[in-house]
């Protein structure tokens, strides 16, 4: 059986969440992209225009579910890129202390960012 390293898991979604924090605009735009593809690609699969209205509502609901769902996804890629940098170059005990540094940093930047807006 394989062994699952706690601390990468751990470090992994710290960064993950860092870096869903500090870059949420393009976390909203990775989700909005991903629901107009949902909504269209699923206009395919209906031949009756009325069955299709009927139903609408229901599945853009379902659809911009999904879409936030899999948006976490390149999240948790650059989360375990950014994991991996700071194992190899610091070592395995940093790669928590770093992602909570971080989350903490992106955390109170998006507070920031979001008290500046309009």
């Amino acid at each position: 059986m394989a062994h699952v390293n706690p601390t990468a898991i751990a470090g992994t979604s710290l960064w993950a969440l860092a870096l869903y924090l500090g870059l949420f605009p393009l976390g909203e735009w990775v989700s909005y992209q991903l629901n107009r593809w949902f909504n269209f690609a699923e206009r395919s699969l209906y031949t009756s225009a009325e069955e299709f209205e009927r139903t609408r509502k229901g599945r853009e609901s379902q659809n911009a579910f999904y879409a936030s769902l899999f948006s976490i996804f390149p999240f948790l890629a650059l989360g375990i890129f950014c994991n991996l940098c700071v194992e190899f170059t610091l070592g395995d005990s940093w790669t928590i202390g770093m992602g909570l540094l971080a989350c903490v940093g992106c955390g109170i930047y998006e507070l920031g960012r979001r008290d500046g807006a309009p």
